[in-house]
């Protein structure tokens, strides 16, 4: 079974995020769960989704939180200042950020992976969401999808197109982008 854990803030898309994961992952034949964790938050406050995938064969697995991911996406940069975002991945375990920086400008441990992608540039350009509060999501997981290797971009663009609410081809384009343009700390 392979658990992701995806942090962002609410109206940045990580609930979504984590349902079209799993439509891709549905699309490739995996077992998947989908779920978010939060309570009357506003828009703005801490959000986390988790996403599970598994063989086929492989028995249904509880629905809870993910405390040891194999890899966390990170909508939101900021989140790195108050919320221990690492806290419980697996050593080797791929952190996938949306930031403008260059992997070497982040304080990321090097116990993990790191790819980062400036999803809000391309959310911007897309025009995902408002020049206040772009929706980064898809772009990220054009990033997820090129880092783990876990999806292929086919299935994760499928798995946009029937879950977006709206914008369903600037979000494949947004997240092809991303793909494109993720970039990946060298060991």
């Amino acid at each position: 079974m392979i658990e992701v854990r995806i942090h962002g803030r609410g109206g940045q898309g990580a609930v979504v995020a984590s349902e079209i994961l799993a439509i891709a992952g549905f699309y490739e034949g995996m077992f998947v769960q989908s779920f978010p964790q939060f309570g009357v938050e506003r828009r703005g406050a801490p959000v986390v989704a988790f996403v599970k995938f598994g063989d086929k064969g492989e028995k249904l697995f509880p629905r809870c939180d993910i405390l040891t991911p194999d890899h966390i996406v990170i909508l939101d940069p900021v989140l790195l200042s108050y919320i221990n975002v690492f806290e419980g991945l697996k050593k080797g375990g791929w952190v996938i950020i949306n930031s403008a920086k260059k992997p070497e400008e982040l304080e990321i441990p090097d116990d993990y992976k790191l790819a980062v992608v400036d999803a809000t540039s391309i959310a911007l350009k897309w025009k995902l969401g408002t020049a206040a509060q772009p929706i980064v999501n898809t772009a990220i997981l054009g990033a997820f999808v090129k880092a783990t290797g876990i999806l292929s971009l086919d299935s994760l663009e499928k798995a946009i197109r029937q879950k977006a609410p709206v914008k369903k081809d600037e979000n494949v384009n947004a997240a092809k982008e991303a793909y494109e343009k993720v970039i990946f700390r060298n060991k």
